[in-house]
């Protein structure tokens, strides 16, 4: 219960700061919305081959890729943010604290979630008079889907930002990350389009199953296995990112 009542009072320290200064989220969603406007319309004869016979239908397979890459870019880079609270000593002032060192990561991640679910919802409203669509329990499922893939990334930023404590680092860290993963989930173009072995080899990364199962609920089929396949498979990978990250707290704060 302790933990729990640490994380609501992280949670709504980190909210309230959140607040004081919202344009972080709008530039969170600038170049999503410039990727909207002019790469999107080039995305019907790209993939026509896939049924995509119109800008609606293109902007099913589009948008639930550009979401996930939301998600997972924007959760690797939160890691500069908790630099920024190291070197300010907010982190050293937590020493003397009996708040859960726990409790210190999930505020932090919670956090993080509610902006992605925010900026997921301005790029979809912006997308209904393109001629998107997706049925309320499906968005739902899909926002616990990316839910989880922010609690991920932004778990795994905030671990590998106290192992390396410089931003320097962290930077070509993220950039070498990020860069694979999107490019091996099929985030911005189905992966259908691509090479066997290409294929093959994104098997083996978790956020494109995680795509995939988008990109179904955005079409309406919530029945489909690769929907559960991925919230499944991308629940474990948050409590393991999760759980790696909570002990890189417990040993920086002691």
């Amino acid at each position: 219960m302790k933990t729990l009542r640490d994380t609501w009072l992280m949670f709504q320290r980190h909210l309230l700061l959140m607040r004081r200064s919202p344009l972080s989220i709008v530039l969170g969603v600038a170049q999503p919305i410039v990727y909207l406007a002019l790469f999107a319309p080039l995305l019907k004869p790209a993939l026509a081959s896939m049924g995509a016979g119109s800008m609606a239908d293109a902007y099913r397979i589009y948008v639930p890729g550009m979401l996930v890459a939301l998600a997972l870019g924007g959760g690797l880079y939160v890691g500069f943010g908790l630099l920024g609270e190291l070197g300010s000593g907010v982190i050293e002032r937590a020493r003397v604290t009996p708040v859960s060192r726990v409790a210190l990561l999930l505020g932090r991640a919670l956090r993080d979630v509610v902006v992605l679910v925010i900026q997921a919802g301005i790029i979809i409203v912006l997308s209904m008079p393109l001629g998107l669509f997706v049925r309320i329990p499906d968005l739902l499922l899909a926002y616990v889907l990316l839910a989880l893939i922010t609690l991920s990334s932004a778990s795994l930023s905030y671990g590998i930002a106290l192992k390396v404590s410089n931003p320097d680092v962290l930077g070509q860290l993220v950039n070498n990350l990020a860069q694979p993963l999107m490019l091996l989930s099929g985030t911005l173009l189905p992966l259908a389009l691509a090479p066997l072995w290409l294929r093959r080899v994104s098997d083996w990364n978790p956020f494109s199953w995680a795509v995939v199962g988008m990109r179904e609920l955005f079409a309406g089929h919530a029945g489909d296995p690769a929907v559960w396949q991925s919230i499944a498979l991308m629940a474990v990978v948050a409590l393991a990112a999760l759980v790696w990250s909570a002990r890189q707290f417990a040993r920086s704060v002691r």
